[in-house]
Formats: C-alpha cells, structure tokens, sequence
C-alpha cells in the first residue's frame, strides 16, 4: 500500500486554480512536520510550503499570498491550495513529512502541475 498519494494536477491556464491533495499514512503524518515539494526536470527538489503538526505555516517567497498549505491531522490528509498559478509553478508535486530524511526519504508519485501562459 502506498503511503504517499498525491491528486489534483493538471493543465491550467496562467492565473487559475488548482487544489492539491495527498493521502497519507498515519506512520507519516502522524508526528511530523509537514511540506509540498515541488521538482523540475533537472533541477533539485524545493520544498514548497510547510506546515507543524500544530498548523503553523511557511511558504517560500514565490509562492507567498497565491498558495495555502493545510492539513486534516483525523483524515491524515494535506492540501495545497493554489491560486494565480504562473507558468513558472509548472513542475511535479509531492507531499511527503518534512524534513523528508532518513525513513521519510520515500517519495510517491506525485502529482503534475503544468501552468500554460
């Protein structure tokens, strides 16, 4: 059984939406910070948006204002809404516990945004 599940990409226009979901498993969520990734081909993985077990957010500056980061601890689910999406948010997506080292560093499939201008 796959403990990380990833839905939602898909092709947008510049400036739409998207939400973003992830299923976890409770091994995952169940203690542990939080994040979206995001990779490009050819360049490295960057987390995206962070959030505590507790709810506390942070999001790298080009994402700032456009996405939200939530979680749902009982249902060991995360979001990402995003919003005003740029061509320059094209990449493919992956949840995953943060930091993402050791025993996390095990990676689902993802989930493929492709922003068109």
């Amino acid at each position: 059984q796959e403990e990380l599940v990833e839905s939602g990409g898909g092709l947008v226009q510049a400036g739409g939406s998207l939400r973003l979901s992830c299923t976890t498993s409770r091994r995952i969520s169940r203690d542990n910070n939080m994040a979206w990734y995001r990779q490009v081909p050819g360049k490295p993985r960057e987390v995206v948006a962070t959030i505590t077990t507790t709810g506390s957010t942070n999001y790298i500056g080009a994402v700032k204002g456009r996405f939200t980061i939530s979680r749902d601890n009982a249902k060991s689910t995360l979001h990402l809404q995003m919003n005003s999406l740029k061509p320059e948010d094209t990449a493919l997506y992956h949840c995953n516990a943060y930091p993402a080292i050791g025993e996390y560093d095990r990676w689902g499939q993802g989930t493929q945004v492709t922003v068109s201008s």
